[in-house]
């Protein structure tokens, strides 16, 4: 079932993002990749969001793997990232390719909070919750290098 789930969302995933970063691109006209940095924010803000809806929803496992592994994953592309990240090394864009992989990582990561966090604030009253849950268990590592 989570595998029929997680392809259901790819194939809606993957053709939403090449329309998607297809619209954007045509709107630039810059060596800059607009189109995939907009679907790998998008999809970065959605994930933070769904994971948000899950921790204070209890989303199922398959609804989770349909929007979250499925969709999102097709949504969003680290391949496309790495190869036009490496065309603006190749084309002297050195700049551009520096703001694209830093730029991806840092905004994608607080859009991923963002979205966590506007999840937590829409689906707890208005409340935004920012620590551990109530109850939850404190997990420590303890590896080889733990102390």
């Amino acid at each position: 079932m989570l595998i029929l789930a997680v392809l259901a969302g790819g194939m809606l995933g993957a053709p939403a993002r090449y329309l998607a970063d297809r619209a954007v691109q045509a709107r630039h006209d810059s060596v800059f990749p607009w189109g995939t940095f907009a679907v790998n924010m998008a999809g970065s803000a959605l994930l933070g969001f769904l994971l948000g809806a899950q921790r204070h929803l209890g989303l199922s496992p398959a609804v989770f793997a349909l929007l979250g592994t499925g969709f999102c994953g097709g949504l969003t592309t680290f391949s496309a990232f790495g190869y036009e990240t490496l065309r603006l090394l190749e084309d002297g864009a050195i700049g551009e390719a520096g703001i694209n992989a830093i730029g991806s990582l840092v905004v994608g990561v607080l859009l991923a909070w963002l979205g966590f966090v506007l999840a937590g604030a829409l689906l707890v009253g208005g409340r935004v919750p920012v620590g551990p849950r109530r109850g939850a268990r404190r997990v420590e590592c303890r590896g080889r290098t733990g102390r």
